[in-house]
């Protein structure tokens, strides 16, 4: 096998980024972190201190005081946020709402990728996210970009959604949607966009066994 293999995978909310990294780290046995996770963490600290995004002495004194990690449990990743369990807090809306802006400030960013390359300098790594391909591994072997019809995606989300938010409404959803492409495409810093030599994978119409194959099909090569 060749030594330190990255794969990165972006694309656009409710991909299905996640599942499939997950999924392929799995059947590879890399490591997966979770980059979305990691800023949904940071929002979450920010909500729960009452950091104001606008204020950057608060928001660097915040950092020194965020460590996350990634541990596996029943064979799922899962995310502490200074040695607390995170994994299902961060994905309620409240944070959903808040994650975008929070990730388009210059020093999270800054920190986040120092995190997220020192993880992938000694491990085989899959990795999701908004920038993996085009700012924190540039020079990664295989990078993926996903995206999907975005009706099915707020279909999806509002099925992952529901049990937890029975109140919900899907056009709530699509309209978070909408809020986060816009934001996630043009925000200044690190904006999301496909890296030229990205592998595009659009699921609208996949299982998630065919997305993984389709994955394996590129990454397998590598390993021989």
């Amino acid at each position: 096998m060749s030594s330190n293999i990255v794969v990165a995978i972006d694309g656009y909310s409710s991909c299905g980024k996640s599942t499939l990294a997950k999924a392929l780290a799995k059947k590879l046995h890399f490591i997966y972190v979770d980059s979305g996770a990691m800023y949904r963490a940071v929002a979450l600290y920010f909500l729960r201190n009452n950091i104001d995004m606008h204020n950057h002495d608060q928001i660097a004194e915040a950092l020194k005081n965020i460590h996350l990690n990634f541990h596996s449990r029943d064979y799922q990743t899962h995310i502490t946020l200074n040695d607390e369990e995170v994994s299902d807090e961060i994905r309620q809306m409240p944070v959903s709402d808040k994650v975008s802006a929070v990730a388009a400030i210059h020093e999270v960013r800054v920190e986040m990728v120092r995190q997220q390359q020192r993880m992938g300098k000694s491990k085989n790594i899959v990795m999701d996210g908004r920038d993996i391909g085009t700012v924190v591994f540039p020079h990664a072997q295989i990078k993926l970009f996903m995206t999907a019809d975005p009706k099915i995606r707020a279909e999806r989300r509002y099925k992952e959604l529901l049990p937890t938010n029975p109140t919900m409404t899907l056009e709530e959803v699509f309209e978070n949607l909408a809020h986060r492409d816009y934001a996630d495409t043009t925000r200044k810093e690190s904006p999301l966009t496909r890296a030229d030599d990205a592998i595009i994978l659009d699921n609208t119409d996949l299982t998630p066994d065919e997305q993984l194959q389709f994955a394996l099909d590129w990454v397998e090569p590598l390993l021989v």
